[in-house]
């Protein structure tokens, strides 16, 4: 992976509300190719989260894959 690279996470990170599966940017990768700051962003370009990541909790994003949409108000309580 390497910047601005999509990726999808692996898993729920309910402190920020995100869920398997959401899509997220990659805005820097550090030298050890296991840690990477990787932004989410609401479809309107609110960042909801900008977190450092490994490859326990990302993978890159496949072209075969499909979006979905959903809303974060719910998820956040906002």
């Amino acid at each position: 992976m390497k910047e601005f690279d999509l990726i999808a996470l692996k898993h729920d990170i309910q402190d920020y509300g995100l869920k398997s599966g959401d899509v997220g940017t990659v805005v820097h990768c550090y030298d050890d190719k296991d840690g990477f700051e990787v932004e989410f962003i609401t479809a309107g370009g609110k960042t909801i989260a900008v977190l450092t990541l490994s490859t326990r909790d990302i993978k890159p994003f496949e072209k075969a894959e499909i979006l979905h949409i959903r809303d974060t108000a719910l998820a956040t309580g906002n």
